[in-house]
């Protein structure tokens, strides 16, 4: 049989797919749909220092092939996810990966310190792009000295390994991607939501509250995907690709692309066993090819 496993940078992971931050809650949401243990890993919800309510409603809404989304980042806080979501999680059977967000970088500190320490947890994913708060999130996702005083800062409070799930919104993800390595990152995530607005034209006002929230699905794919390609060819380091993956022929496109794991994201909402389907089309595409290892396609199209 083909082998699904792949090593992403400093994780073994049973096969390449992966949920992608915000789109899968803690996982309890999801275990109904899927024997999680199925999964690459999980990826949780942001988590932050203080419990967050996010933006006021309307945050979400649908576009054509795709969605709006401006939740802000609604989470329990620290504490509660350790107390309350974490002990779920270390039985999920999989890799465990907790994305974490701040306003400021002695918050990332804060919650890297504190995660280093708690049983479970495989590794941090860096939140320095989320485009729906006022504070924190993109800024950080748009200047390389910025980025790079992030995760310097976040590297020396933990031994786990990094994971920076870079933005979109700038004109040189290459200059990011390497900020982000050179500082310490372990693995990149790419790419997280385009900002974009939807307008209500009966009401003559934007549909979402926030005004502007981040589009994601398959409309961004093509986006997506050509951010992965730069990357992967100027620093050939370990990516996590994500954007409108719905289908395991859209999963390997990023792999070809030079992503090793691939992240699936919106496509929960529409069908919530989404992932297994992924891991399922892998295997048969590998076996039908004569693909011995994922890892063979890793970059193969460049």
């Amino acid at each position: 049989m083909s082998d699904l496993s792949t090593q992403l940078g400093p994780l073994r992971l049973r096969n390449p797919v992966v949920t992608a931050s915000g789109t899968f809650g803690f996982g309890q949401e999801y275990a109904a749909f899927m024997g999680l243990s199925r999964l690459g890993a999980i990826t949780t919800k942001a988590t932050t220092l203080l419990p967050k309510e996010g933006n006021p409603s309307p945050r979400i809404c649908e576009t054509p092939a795709g969605m709006l989304n401006a939740i802000g980042l609604q989470n329990p806080g620290i504490e509660a996810f350790l107390l309350e979501k974490l002990p779920f999680l270390r039985e999920a059977g999989t890799t465990l990966i907790v994305n974490i967000a701040g306003e400021k970088v002695d918050d990332y500190v804060a919650l890297a310190s504190r995660l280093d320490e708690a049983p479970g947890v495989d590794a941090l994913e860096l939140n320095v792009s989320c485009p729906n708060v006022a504070h924190g999130g993109m800024q950080f996702g748009i200047s390389p000295p910025a980025i790079s005083e992030l995760v310097s800062a976040v590297r020396a409070a933990t031994k786990l390994p990094l994971i920076t799930k870079l933005s979109p919104n700038v004109t040189d993800i290459v200059s990011m991607a390497r900020a982000a390595v050179e500082a310490g990152s372990d693995i990149l995530s790419l790419i997280n939501t385009l900002v974009g607005i939807a307008v209500d034209v009966d009401r003559r006002r934007p549909v979402l509250a926030n005004i502007t929230g981040g589009l994601s699905g398959p409309a961004i794919r093509p986006v997506a995907v050509r951010m992965v390609w730069q990357v992967w060819a100027e620093l050939r380091v370990p990516i996590i690709g994500m954007g409108g993956v719905m289908t395991a022929t859209d999963a390997l496109e990023f792999i070809l692309a030079g992503a090793t794991a691939v992240g699936i994201g919106t496509a929960n909402f529409v069908d919530p066993a989404t992932g297994t389907s992924v891991i399922d089309g892998l295997h048969d595409y590998c076996e039908a090819n004569g693909v011995a290892s994922i890892a063979e396609l890793i970059g193969a199209a460049h």
